[in-house]
């Protein structure tokens, strides 16, 4: 079964690819989850914009990932979330919580999936978050978690 990728799979490839699968693998799992698509010829419309879309997302090589990284270290990120009266959070930060506090502080446009919480973030302060920019090149980010 040929299908076009609309989502990361890990072990088969990045939004926009276009992949052979056996056909119970696409039927079951990967269509009905949003995973992938049908391959057809009107399809290839839809690749040229994923591609272009990941493309405009994606870090330029290791020295633009280095500048982003430099970005991202000098950036502060300020998150206001819900809080108790000592301070534990009403659930937990999540990494989308996270690319938008980024966004907001003036920062570069960072992927969730990029960014990496050690242990889940329910208190409110100061913690570090490590953002994988590149294979070789990781950014980590002061956050400082603020009741509002």
């Amino acid at each position: 079964m040929k299908l076009i990728l609309s989502q990361e799979v890990e072990g088969l490839g990045a939004p926009g690819d276009i992949v052979e699968v056996k056909d119970g693998y696409g039927r079951n799992y990967l269509v009905p989850r949003g995973l992938a698509i049908g391959w057809t010829r009107g399809a290839e419309k839809q690749i040229q914009t994923i591609k272009r879309a990941r493309d405009a997302r994606a870090i330029q090589g290791k020295e633009h990932a280095s500048e982003v990284k430099n970005q991202l270290e000098q950036l502060a990120v300020t998150l206001a979330v819900k809080a108790g009266d000592t301070g534990r959070l009403f659930g937990s930060v999540t990494p989308s919580d996270i690319a938008g506090a980024i966004k907001a502080a003036g920062g570069p446009l960072v992927e969730k999936r990029a960014i990496a919480i050690g242990s889940p973030i329910k208190t409110t302060g100061k913690h570090q978050v490590a953002v994988q920019l590149h294979p070789e090149v990781a950014a980590t980010v002061r956050l400082e978690v603020a009741a509002g």
